[in-house]
């Protein structure tokens, strides 16, 4: 459990880190609209992989509205490890449009063996993509 916890405050971390990433004047830059056509919503998409970054990439799918992550162990905690999958199921922003799935596992005895996971570490993490997609929205917008 104490992987997840290092999980959700590194991704606390890293939204209140990155709020000021997007938007600004410089007309060069992409908007995240810009950056996925079809699928998935932009937004929800930029959003899951600022709110995951630490977290290896396995796969992502823009148009399937899927990002797959691997194994990660955190500091402290080696005998433990988790992955995390993102799920963006409408093209619209809204709060029911990101899906969280987090799985964790512990080491016993050099074998990874799957463990529970807390159900509120997926729905801390939806929340976090989902402010920071808000965020995101709202600086091109200004």
């Amino acid at each position: 459990m104490k992987a997840i916890s290092t999980l959700i405050a590194a991704t606390f971390g890293a939204v209140a880190l990155t709020g000021c990433v997007f938007g600004g004047n410089n007309s060069t830059e992409r908007s995240v609209v810009e950056e996925i056509e079809g699928g998935s919503n932009p937004y929800l998409w930029r959003a899951s992989l600022d709110t995951l970054s630490t977290m290896p990439l396995v796969s992502a799918d823009p148009f399937g509205g899927t990002i797959i992550y691997d194994w990660k162990s955190f500091e402290g905690s080696a005998d433990e490890r988790i992955k995390a999958t993102v799920y963006i199921l409408d093209s619209r922003l809204r709060a029911d449009g990101v899906k969280v799935s987090v799985f964790r596992q512990v080491n016993e005895e050099g074998t990874w063996v799957d463990a529970a996971t807390d159900p509120e570490t997926g729905i801390q993490l939806e929340n976090a993509i989902l402010v920071r997609a808000r965020n995101l929205k709202a600086s091109e917008l200004d």
